[in-house]
C-alpha cells in the first residue's frame, strides 16, 4: 500500500510517500519512497523534494494554496520524472495519512476521516488555533484531489496522551474551568514518543508492558514523557506546544504573572504577548544569535560567546529538572532515549544533559556518545550506568502509515 503523508501548516506543506502494508509492518519492512517539503505557500514556493536513494532537488514554483501544494505533491510523485518505480499514476497512491496536532479528549486513536471526524476537528480548533485549520485545509485539500473514495486517516500529536491520570493532566485551576472549556494538559508530539517507545522495546525484546522509559524529544520544539508500562504518564507540553522544556523560539515554562507583567511594561497586547513567548523566546531570545543549537554550540566554541553559552545551559538544565522529575514520578525507570533533531544528533547537549546526574545512575560512555550521530542508534551509557542512556531516531511518518495501512485494513475487514 503506498501512502502519502501530509503535515501541513500554515504556509508550509511537509510530505512523504511510504509503501507498508501488515506483513511489512510484521518485519519491519517498509520503504520510504520520497519526502520533500514546501515552503512559503502562498507566493513563489521553495520546494525541496528527495527520492530514496536519490539526491535532493530543489526548486521554486508559484503556488497558491495548500490545494495547489497537495496537487503538486501528488502530480510530481505520479510523473516519470519522479522517478519513483511503484507510482506511475495518482491512482497508485492507495491511502494518506495527516498529521493531526490537537485532538482533544475526542480523538484517543487514529480514525479513519469523515464529515463527522472533520466536525470534530473544527471543534478543537479553539484548541490549536494555529495547527488545526491548516491541517484541515491538508484534508480538503487531499479529498478535492484524490476524491472521497480514497481513505485519508488523521494520527494526533495529543492521542498517545491520553492515558494520563487526572492527577497529572488538570492544572490546580478552578475545576469548572476543565468541564466547560476542558482547559488541561494534552500534550504533544506524541507520535515521536509513540515510535521511540516501540522502537526501545523493539531494540530490547521486551514487551510493551514492560517498558518503563524517559523519552527526551529535542528539536526546534522539544518535551519529555514519561512512559510507564508502556503508556504516558506524564509529559512537559501542556495545554499548547509553550509549556516545558526550553525550544528554539518558545520560552517552555514560566510563572503566568509574567505575561500580565510583561503586557503592562511594554504595551502589549495578551496576543503579542503569546507572539513573543511563542516566536522570539527560548533559545533565541536567550542568546539573542539563534534558535539553531549548532549555531549556539559553535558561537561559544569558536567566539565563547556568553549568551550562546546561557542559553545552552538553560536549556540543558531544564531537562534535567524533568528527568528528575519524572524519575520520582515513576518512581524509577529503566532507560532515558534521546531523539529529535538536537537529541539525535547534538552529543554534546547529550553529555551536558546527562552531567552530574552520577547521582541517579547515569553515566555515559563519552566514545559512545560522540558515535551515536546522524541517525545512528543505540546505547550511550556505559556497562556499568543503572540507567541505560539509548539514542533513536525517530520516525513520525512510518507510524503514522503505519496507523493508516492498519486503519484501512480493519474498516475492509
Amino acid at each position: 500500500m503506498n501512502i502519502l503523508i501530509l503535515n501541513c501548516g500554515s504556509s508550509t506543506v511537509k510530505f512523504q510517500l511510504i509503501a507498508t502494508h501488515l506483513e511489512l509492518i510484521e518485519q519491519n519492512a517498509d520503504r520510504h519512497l520520497a519526502r520533500g517539503t514546501i515552503e512559503r505557500v502562498g507566493g513563489e514556493a521553495v520546494i525541496t523534494l528527495q527520492v530514496e536513494g536519490q539526491k535532493e532537488q530543489r526548486s521554486t514554483s508559484p503556488l497558491r494554496d495548500i490545494r495547489a501544494a497537495v496537487d503538486f505533491i501528488a502530480r510530481w510523485a505520479s510523473s516519470p520524472d519522479s522517478g519513483i518505480a511503484e507510482i506511475k499514476s495518482i491512482g497508485d497512491i492507495q491511502a494518506v495519512g495527516h498529521r493531526v496536532v490537537h485532538g482533544g479528549e475526542r480523538f484517543t486513536r487514529s480514525v479513519l476521516i469523515t464529515d463527522e471526524v472533520i466536525r470534530g476537528l473544527e471543534e478543537c480548533i479553539d484548541l490549536a488555533p494555529l495547527h488545526n485549520p491548516a491541517n484541515i485545509k491538508g484534508i480538503t485539500a487531499a479529498r478535492a484531489l484524490f476524491g472521497e473514495g480514497l481513505p485519508q486517516v488523521a494520527v494526533f500529536d495529543t492521542a498517545f496522551h491520553q492515558t494520563l491520570p487526572d492527577h497529572a493532566f488538570l492544572y490546580a485551576l478552578p475545576y469548572q474551568l476543565y468541564r466547560r472549556y476542558r482547559v488541561r494538559r494534552y500534550g504533544f508530539h506524541g507520535t515521536s514518543h509513540r515510535y521511540v517507545a516501540y522502537r526501545y522495546r523493539q531494540l530490547r525484546h521486551i514487551a510493551r508492558d514492560q517498558t518503563n522509559i524517559i523519552t527526551l524529544h529535542l528539536g526546534n520544539g522539544c518535551s519529555a514523557a514519561a512512559i510507564r508500562n508502556g503508556n504516558s504518564i506524564d509529559t512537559s507540553m501542556g495545554l499548547t506546544p509553550l509549556e516545558g522544556l526550553v525550544m528554539g523560539t518558545r520560552c517552555g515554562d514560566l510563572d503566568p504573572a509574567i505575561i500580565d507583567f510583561i503586557a503592562t511594561k511594554e504595551g502589549l497586547s495578551s496576543g503579542e504577548v503569546e507572539t513573543l513567548l511563542n516566536k522570539q523566546a527560548g533559545l533565541l531570545g536567550i542568546s539573542g544569535l539563534t534558535s539553531d543549537m549548532r549555531e549556539l554550540l559553535a558561537e561559544e566554541r569558536e567566539e565563547n560567546d556568553r549568551r550562546a553559552r546561557l542559553a545552552i545551559e538553560i536549556f540543558c538544565y531544564r531537562v534535567r529538572k524533568y528527568i528528575g522529575a519524572y524519575l520520582a514520578a515513576m518512581n524509577g525507570a529503566d532507560a532515558i532515549v534521546f531523539t529529535g533533531g538536537i537529541g539525535e544528533n547534538s552529543w554534546e547537549v547529550r553529555s551536558r544533559v546527562c552531567k552530574d546526574l552520577q547521582w541517579l545512575g547515569i553515566e555515559l560512555d563519552e566514545e559512545r556518545n560522540r558515535m551515536h550521530v546522524d541517525g545512528r542508534e543505540g546505547v550511550i551509557s556505559n556497562n556499568g550506568s543503572r540507567l541505560a542512556v539509548y539514542v533513536i531516531p525517530t520516525d513520525e511518518e512510518l507510524l503514522i502509515a503505519r496507523d493508516t495501512a492498519r486503519s484501512v485494513l480493519e474498516k475492509s475487514k
